[in-house]
């Protein structure tokens, strides 16, 4: 059967969220991802340390999982339901969580395996939620909600717009002044 360990936890590390650069956390480099989008937020296994944390705190739903790491990194990064759900399906099988069936959604609790695991690596644990605090904190919370849900639509109106095919010389025009536009109020603000 699988066992998880941490051999080397002071190897992990974070990546910030936003790409906010090459900037040095906790002795190990971080920066974003391709594309400017978040690079890996949790080493090889600090997830599954998170979760079971989570649900320690308070029986949880999958989704109310990922809200509250959504949360601790002040909106700036949310782990992909394609991890966390398969994540949740591991615990439960090496013991450490049971689920509830309710419907369509399973209430996760933390068994005593997994009490016992938890604290046989509280070190690691707290290691892993401290720079989650640390990343949050230098990041400065990330930007308010509104902020970001404007930043979402933005880039969904232009992809839905240059999904429709080809823009001539006017629209092309249009569309760049109103974004240098806003970007010029923005700066100002």
């Amino acid at each position: 059967m699988f066992e998880f360990r941490h051999a080397r936890a002071e190897r992990r590390h974070a990546r910030g969220a936003f790409g906010f650069g090459a900037r040095r956390f906790g002795g190990h480099h971080h920066g974003g991802g391709r594309g400017g989008r978040p690079g890996r937020v949790f080493d090889h296994g600090d997830l599954r340390y998170v979760l079971l944390q989570l649900i320690a705190e308070k029986p949880s739903h999958g989704y109310e999982m990922i809200k509250a790491i959504e949360e601790k990194f002040g909106g700036t990064y949310s782990p992909s339901p394609g991890v966390v759900y398969p994540t949740l399906t591991h615990l439960e099988e090496l013991g450490y969580l049971r689920a509830e069936h309710g419907g369509a959604k399973k209430l996760y609790s933390i068994t005593e395996e997994g009490t016992a695991f938890l604290k046989a690596n509280y070190v690691v644990v707290d290691a892993i939620f401290n720079r989650m605090d640390q990343v949050s904190r230098a990041i400065g919370g990330g930007p308010a909600p509104e902020i970001r849900r404007a930043m979402h639509n933005l880039e969904l109106a232009l992809s839905i717009r240059l999904g429709r095919g080809p823009l001539d010389e006017n629209q092309v025009r249009a569309v760049t002044d109103t974004l240098d536009r806003a970007a010029s109020e923005i700066e100002r603000s």
